[in-house]
């Protein structure tokens, strides 16, 4: 199986990953983490390539999302307990609708969305949803000097904030909303850049030939080379009792912590 990177092939018999590529070919134990990521990267493309990330709804809502992204990000919410999560991107609201439960489970915390457009029936859905009363919705381009204030005032109250970049995927756009919202970022949280995966989708199905440079990931990158208080930094597991460190994840790098 091809996974953008080489060929990759599971022998259960022989109990053993091979993966081929540039002229080499490693024989990997099935066991072992190695084996694991290498099976993980096609596994995330064939996910890509049949729309997996389309399948789930959380509370009623589509949400768009791998599923271990979400886990791991309850995880690093649960840590850092923020009064506010910001999110970029709504589509169907089925994010916002996470975080919001997250925040009436932990009795702490609200959620904005802002999105260039809340078509109408997603946003009858939101307002309509039992937890609606801890999301505050924001139509516009995220990067609009307007939006970036109306944002900005909405979390000079809050002692911690936490923010996912999920909208325009462009390296532009998200550097143009790391520079307006990471600042909102308090020391020990993170903003997230999602869908770094981007980078290694290039010639799957609805992806574009400069995604391979173009995506989020560089984005972080960018970021963190020019601004020292912030740091890519995958946060660390809550519980870990298995031989894997690595996520499977649409968010490669995405993790961009606020240390200073």
């Amino acid at each position: 199986m091809s996974n953008g990177a080489g060929v990759i092939s599971i022998d259960f018999e022989e109990q053993v990953v091979i993966v081929a590529e540039d002229g080499d070919r490693r024989v990997i134990p099935l066991a072992s983490p190695e084996a694991f990521a290498a099976a993980s990267r096609a596994w995330l493309r064939c996910g890509w390539d049949v729309k997996h990330a389309y399948t789930f709804s959380w509370l009623g809502r589509p949400i768009i999302q791998l599923p271990e992204d979400m886990v791991r990000a309850q995880e690093a919410i649960f840590a850092v307990k923020p009064d506010l999560i910001i999110e970029t991107g709504i589509a169907h609201g089925g994010s916002l609708i996470f975080y919001a439960s997250l925040c009436k489970a932990m009795g702490r915390g609200r959620v904005i969305g802002v999105d260039i457009e809340i078509r109408p029936h997603n946003r009858t859905a939101i307002e309509a949803h039992e937890l609606f009363d801890y999301i505050t919705l924001y139509e516009g381009n995220s990067t609009d000097p307007q939006i970036v204030s109306k944002v900005s005032a909405d979390a000079e109250g809050a002692e911690t904030v936490m923010v996912f970049l999920d909208s325009n995927h462009t390296k532009a756009h998200v550097l143009a909303e790391l520079a307006a919202y990471a600042p909102l970022v308090s020391v020990g949280s993170y903003v997230v850049a999602a869908d770094g995966i981007m980078e290694q989708l290039v010639g799957a199905p609805r992806s574009s030939p400069d995604w391979g440079t173009d995506n989020p990931r560089q984005a972080a990158i960018e970021y963190t080379a020019a601004n020292p208080n912030y740091v890519i930094s995958q946060p660390d597991l809550t519980f870990n009792e298995g031989n894997v460190s690595t996520p499977v994840t649409y968010w490669p790098d995405g993790w961009i912590k606020r240390v200073d």
